[in-house]
């Protein structure tokens, strides 16, 4: 009996870009990520935003929701391509895609079309639970809009083949370079020649796994799409773009992760006092004072509460280390502290429970604190590359909030259409 080997599978696809002297207006961040003030703003002053896309009601100032919302969607971006904001590429290609953030760091990778099946036969492995009815909801949205516009975050090891390849490619004149108000800047090269990508392809094909780094719910989404639409179509070949959903795959030594630090408003009815007596059973404790407090190892917290900082060592002795998700610092700060002295048990919806991702210093904590709309908050090391793929491997899901991965991506710049 023969066994099938299972392999990654990544397709080159004919990209929907803006045009070249308008794509740094027409990018944008996901819609989350602006305030209120910020979305107004570009919306105001931007007629190219992709953001107009992404909120259609604001053209007639009115809050549109649902399947209504998605149809209008769609209608907005058949403008944008009827106005020639949006052209399509010719030819089926991959895309070599570097961002260079504000910090100087560097990320280079290809975006590509990765496949539904592969994510079904967990080639393409997850660490993070997804929620049904929000990968429900947006498998519709996608099923009405017809496109990706913002590709999910995949790695791979390292690769020096492909890593050969883009530096290459990279010699070029890029399609696209351009900087972002937030002073990231992005540059885009078109990989059309049919050698180049078989020779990625076939890369990609000894891989046996590969992992979502960010963008869970999409990727979730985007299957459920394809099992739809494979189950509705007589014919169906494989080859359809359904198949497939847009993704930016880069080398895991470029993937930059930094923690979520966790604030809380309140002890649970506890006093001071009585707080630290029942860290103390499970925490080596030290008060710093004004000092702040960085953890610099796994398994070491800072908190800052009542003004002063102070370290928290795990008393191993005290805690069992069964798994690889037991491992994890944001697992550790859950089961030995959220969870049975504070209360907190849904992570994910608990309004007690706010996250300060790690680009920020433990200063952040502190004002937070300070200003009294918490009582508490701790900071830890990020977690790796290697926890995460571990975790990944042996089928388990880290906490929400676990990870704030970089590079960040655009939405608007390539867009997938299936």
């Amino acid at each position: 009996m023969t066994q099938t080997i299972n392999m990654a599978k990544i397709i080159p696809f004919k990209a929907v870009k803006p045009k070249r002297s308008l794509v740094g207006l027409v990018a944008a961040r996901p819609y989350q990520s602006y305030t209120k003030n910020e979305r107004e703003s570009r919306l105001d002053y931007n007629p190219f935003s992709f953001l107009h896309i992404v909120n259609p009601g604001y053209k007639y100032d009115q809050e549109v929701t649902g399947e209504e919302r998605y149809k209008l969607v769609k209608n907005r971006y058949l403008e944008f391509k009827e106005d020639g904001v949006f052209i399509q590429d010719e030819k089926p290609s991959l895309y070599v895609y570097k961002i260079v953030n504000r910090y100087g760091q560097e990320f280079n990778g290809i975006i590509a079309a990765a496949s539904a099946e592969d994510y079904e036969k967990d080639i393409i492995k997850k660490h993070e639970d997804t929620i049904a009815n929000r990968e429900q909801t947006f498998k519709t949205y996608l099923k009405t809009v017809g496109f990706n516009a913002e590709p999910v975050l995949l790695t791979y090891p390292d690769n020096h083949t492909i890593e050969n390849i883009i530096k290459d490619v990279q010699k070029e004149f890029a399609e696209f370079e351009f900087t972002m108000t937030y002073r990231d800047t992005h540059y885009l090269w078109k990989i059309d020649d049919g050698e180049k990508i078989k020779i990625i392809q076939a890369e990609f094909e000894k891989m046996r796994t590969i992992y979502i780094a960010d963008g869970h719910h999409r990727s979730a989404s985007s299957y459920l799409l394809y099992k739809d639409e494979k189950e509705a179509n007589p014919d169906h070949s494989g080859d359809e773009s359904y198949n497939y959903f847009m993704s930016y795959l880069i080398p895991e030594s470029d993937l930059v992760i930094h923690e979520f630090n966790r604030l809380i408003t309140d002890l649970n009815g506890l006093t001071k006092e009585e707080f630290l007596i029942k860290l103390d059973e499970l925490f080596r404790i030290e008060n710093r004072g004004l000092m702040p407090y960085n953890p610099s190892k796994p398994h070491h917290f800072s908190m800052y509460l009542d003004g002063e900082f102070y370290s928290l060592y795990l008393r191993k002795t005290n805690y069992e280390f069964k798994n690889a998700l037991d491992e994890l610092d944001a697992q550790v700060l859950y089961k030995t502290i959220l969870e049975p002295i504070l209360g907190i048990t849904d992570l994910r919806n608990d309004s007690r429970i706010s996250y300060v991702n790690g680009e920020h210093e433990m200063i952040t904590i502190k004002s937070s604190v300070d200003s009294g709309d918490y009582i508490v908050g701790f900071g830890m090391c990020p977690s790796n590359v290697g926890q995460m793929k571990q975790i990944a491997d042996e089928g388990l899901k880290m906490p929400p909030k676990s990870t704030y991965i970089l590079p960040k991506l655009r939405s608007g710049m390539t867009i997938y259409e299936f």
